[in-house]
């Protein structure tokens, strides 16, 4: 099968969806399809196109980033010159939406519908009504938890059209023992552990987790690198928990499990709706360690099984998530049944191998049922015009 997945970016820039597609892309080469990633080139203007892992991967040149949007003129034209079977969108990356919609590629058109278009307004006000077709002419829409379609004005009507395959990661990865490079953590870091992983971005909630850091006796370590570094650091220092709270930057794959492994408690205290599901919660419990994350209608509270897996607690509410903390490091039978519980359900429902059962068996049902057609760029752009 000859397969076409589009999105903004790829390995090696970090991000769930970029890992995500990542293993995804791999998983399915390693099966024999012919797989080719088309993304943009975050280093500039010019177009690159290699092998990486069995997976073709093309960076198209890159003119500019508009509200977190690459703009890509060439993007199209490399579209136009693909001959997939499938064509497999990451969903939020306008250009590709658009492109795809005018190229149409393929014989099916699938979508990951990630997140709403939360932030970016402007775009929103242009993009909507777009939005709306290019979801109502795919052929199937992946919706990453049932939380996500009910909560979404964009998939609420289209739910019908909707399959929930959530995201998936490499559990052996994370749950495989790695008891020196965990000795070593915690003796740098001696006492209880607490441990975020993640973009340092606007909607991760960590100033919530700092000020709660006030009232816990613990350390906190944050993984990660993004625009609220700075401001981060200086709330930790004003809020007189600095020499608790320890930013770790990136670190890298090889060391990351370990981490994990080391924490008592991971916290993902995200406080909008863009944290649509949070693959950091994956390799939490991948790794055996209890969760403690937000309430916000999307897929986090559907990954994080409240009192199963761990503990769910409002948005932007510091007493709530200081209680929850206190509640699993002040009872240590209640986190090693959380543990359990996580590691089980990650190797169960969001395994890799699993994952990709799931999106090939949809391939197959979509491409069985979807007669043979053409649709050329004049066809679909006659259809534009009867917008």
């Amino acid at each position: 099968m000859r397969i076409l997945h589009i999105y903004k970016d790829y390995h090696p820039v970090i991000g769930g969806i970029e890992n995500h597609l990542r293993w995804l892309a791999e998983g399915q080469a390693a099966r024999g399809h012919d797989v080719t990633v088309l993304v943009t080139n975050p280093a500039g203007m010019k177009t690159i196109a290699r092998e990486e892992n069995g997976v073709r991967v093309i960076r198209a040149a890159r003119l500019t980033t508009l509200a977190s949007t690459p703009l890509s003129v060439s993007f199209p034209l490399l579209l136009y010159r693909q001959h997939p079977d499938i064509v497999h969108l990451q969903f939020p990356y306008p250009l590709g939406e658009i492109s795809q919609w005018l190229m149409h590629r393929g014989k099916v058109t699938i979508i990951s519908y990630q997140s709403d278009v939360v932030r970016q307004a402007a775009i929103l006000r242009f993009y909507n009504p777009l939005l709306r077709h290019v979801l109502r002419r795919a052929d199937r829409i992946l919706a990453s938890s049932p939380h996500y379609i009910r909560s979404s004005p964009y998939l609420q009507p289209l739910a019908d059209r909707c399959t929930v395959i959530p995201l998936g990661v490499d559990v052996e990865r994370f749950a495989r023992p790695r008891p020196r490079q965990v000795a070593t953590i915690k003796r740098r870091y001696p006492g209880l552990l607490l441990l975020f992983v993640g973009r340092l971005r606007y909607y991760k909630g960590l100033r919530y987790l700092i000020e709660a850091m006030r009232q816990v006796q613990a350390t906190l370590l944050i993984i990660g690198t993004g625009p609220e570094a700075a401001a981060l650091g200086d709330q930790s220092y004003l809020a007189g928990v600095a020499d608790r709270v320890h930013f770790l930057g990136d670190v890298s794959d090889a060391n990351l499990p370990a981490y994990y492994q080391a924490a008592d408690l991971f916290v993902l205290p995200s406080d909008h709706r863009s944290e649509a599901f949070g693959i950091v919660l994956l390799e939490a419990m991948a790794a055996g360690t209890p969760l403690i994350s937000t309430e916000l209608g999307t897929g986090t509270s559907w990954v994080n099984q409240h009192g199963e897996t761990g503990l769910v607690v409002p948005p932007r509410n510091v007493a709530a998530l200081v209680a929850a903390i206190q509640q699993l490091l002040h009872d240590d039978s209640q986190r090693q049944r959380m543990a359990q519980a996580a590691q089980i359900r990650a190797r169960t429902q969001f395994d890799l191998p699993v994952l990709i059962d799931r999106v090939m068996q949809v391939y197959q049902e979509v491409l069985n049922a979807s007669p043979p057609r053409a649709r050329s760029l004049r066809d679909t752009l006659s259809c534009r015009k009867s917008l």
